[in-house]
């Protein structure tokens, strides 16, 4: 069993568990009459390459990445970079995020907000909109042919979604959906292990007219003019943003 599969079968049991707290027709109300922040122009009008800043405490590879973790402080920090948008790591067990770091982060911040998590169940695509998330990201690997559906879902209720995908085969997986925004996630999930060239290898099967965004890996200017020149839309930027705070030019 890999990584993914242990932060799934983690997942379906934590959701279970928020269901018997929280009602779905609970959680429908609480998504009511949310604000969206529109996560795509901010991609798509991006100057240059679209840079996602993430928010996060720790990773199943790397443990904890900052011990004295405050979502509040980093993303005034990206603020003040001006980022064109964020993500949030929601994920508590692998990740150590939490579902209230989103408000807490939009209290401070205009960017809008990508929800970080493993979403199995149609329940948390309302409890992302609930809790304040701008877009959710969905993984192909995880929902298969789910994706489609939970895509829709996302779009009806005014999210933006990321799809991610990890390799060539998966690309079947987001057909039917259709995905504007498409995520080439580089690391390798048996390994665990990150090259920033994979995004090249991936990017050739997919629509050219799609936002793409490289995820993971990705550790400074170098990596950036790289993928500048495959043309991607964008970098979704964590683990080597959250070492440096205090000198993020270091990255970049």
């Amino acid at each position: 069993m890999n990584i993914l599969d242990k932060i799934v079968e983690k997942k379906i049991e934590q959701i279970a568990e928020e269901k018997r707290q929280v009602s779905i027709e609970e959680m429908i109300k609480r998504a009511e009459g949310k604000i969206i922040r529109d996560f795509t122009s901010a991609i798509r009008d991006a100057e240059g390459l679209a840079i996602i800043s993430e928010i996060k405490k720790a990773s199943p590879s790397q443990g904890i990445i900052k011990e004295d973790f405050d979502p509040v402080a980093t993303a005034k920090i990206y603020e003040e970079q001006g980022f064109d948008a964020f993500s949030v790591l929601t994920e508590k067990h692998f990740f150590l995020g939490d579902d209230s770091y989103i408000e807490m982060v939009k209290a401070v911040s205009s960017k809008p907000i990508l929800r970080k998590d493993f979403i199995v169940d149609e329940y948390q695509i309302y409890q992302t909109k609930a809790i304040g998330g701008d877009a959710i990201l969905l993984i192909a690997s995880v929902l298969k042919e789910k994706l489609p559906e939970y895509y829709r879902k996302s779009v009806e209720l005014g999210l933006h979604p990321l799809v991610e995908i990890h390799s060539e085969k998966e690309v079947a997986y987001i057909e039917k959906a259709d995905p504007m925004i498409i995520g080439i996630n580089n690391r390798d999930l048996e390994t665990f292990t990150t090259d920033v060239r994979h995004t090249e290898k991936i990017l050739k099967y997919l629509p050219k007219d799609r936002l793409v965004i490289s995820e993971s890996g990705i550790k400074g200017a170098e990596d950036l003019k790289y993928l500048k020149s495959l043309g991607v839309s964008g970098a979704l930027i964590g683990e080597s943003l959250m070492r440096n705070l205090k000198d993020i030019k270091k990255v970049f």
